[in-house]
């Protein structure tokens, strides 16, 4: 199973342009949509989730045309958006067994034993009596997924799932995630770059709209080596090198500044060579000074 995504384009009544002929190909596993709040993400993840229209382009989940076929879509649809209701008063295993029922599960037995599988799954078997309005935000977010699993979906998206989330419960959600890609595409959208280097074998940057690169996330970090430097300062140093270097990034430790700058050789005496991870692709990127092209789908 494969989701080809091809020239989606989005226009907003108030002349935001969301998407700009944004093309992907998206295999099985977990593929990362990596970028800032307002850079079209979530619009996307609706159009996929057949619960808004584009304005242009073709969507493919196997032979399912996904803009044309939007029952057939749901069918196969696992979908946990950014925020979702519960009913506080109902308990986990009610309201899940009524999603099943919805889902067309009918049989008393089988939806009884897609609940318990789900629940088990999901680690909340031994919460599955208590109220919703009881929950965690992690708890409610893994309840979320556990919806979206009804079926055994072949697509499932997931918008920002780890936002808000403690330490703690973040890591419980990200070990829960990363098994579902064996059978599935899954499709993680997030501003959260850990998540992307934790989870996805592949992902996409997307800002303002566009693609602004599409590769392996091990890939990019590898390409980037010898050509990230990381300096500390001092925070009246940092205007002055903004103006003559390409600083990609900054974070306080322990009262100093550390500066990580993008270049092909070294800037001067002062820095040293850095390590690069996933968050250097995502700033590099951004910058201007990686990507701004996918990878054509015949080099994959």
């Amino acid at each position: 199973m494969e989701l080809q995504i091809r020239a989606i384009s989005k226009t907003y009544p108030n002349g935001v342009h969301a998407l700009k002929d944004v093309s992907l190909t998206i295999p099985a596993g977990m593929y990362g949509l990596l970028g800032p709040n307002g850079a079209g993400k979530s619009t996307l993840m609706r159009i996929l989730a057949t619960l808004q229209e584009a304005d242009s382009g073709s969507v493919a989940l196997g032979s399912i045309d996904v803009l044309g076929q939007k029952e057939e879509v749901r069918k196969t649809l696992g979908y946990l958006p950014q925020e979702f209701g519960v009913y506080p008063n109902v308990s986990a295993e009610a309201l899940l067994g009524h999603f099943a029922l919805l889902k067309g599960i009918a049989a008393r037995s089988a939806r009884r034993d897609v609940v318990e599988a789900l629940l088990h799954q999901v680690n909340l078997w031994e919460v599955r009596k208590q109220k919703l309005g009881g929950y965690s935000g992690g708890m409610r977010q893994r309840f979320g997924v556990a919806v979206a699993l009804l079926g055994n979906p072949s697509l499932v998206i997931v918008d920002e799932p780890t936002a808000g989330l403690d330490p703690a419960e973040r890591v419980r959600f990200l070990n829960l995630l990363s098994a579902l890609g064996e059978n599935s595409v899954v499709l993680l959208s997030t501003h959260i770059v850990d998540d992307v280097s934790e989870l996805c074998t592949r992902m996409a940057i997307i800002d303002q709209g566009e693609i602004l690169l599409e590769a392996e996330p091990l890939r990019a970090v590898a390409d980037l080596r010898g050509q990230i430097w990381r300096r500390v300062i001092s925070k009246s140093e940092l205007e002055a090198l903004q103006r003559e270097y390409a600083v990609i990034s900054t974070k306080l430790l322990a009262g100093r500044t550390v500066v990580r700058v993008y270049g092909h050789m070294a800037p001067d005496a002062g820095f040293e060579p850095a390590e690069p991870d996933l968050e250097d692709v995502y700033f590099s990127t951004m910058a201007g000074h990686v990507g701004r092209r996918a990878e054509p789908a015949a080099s994959r």
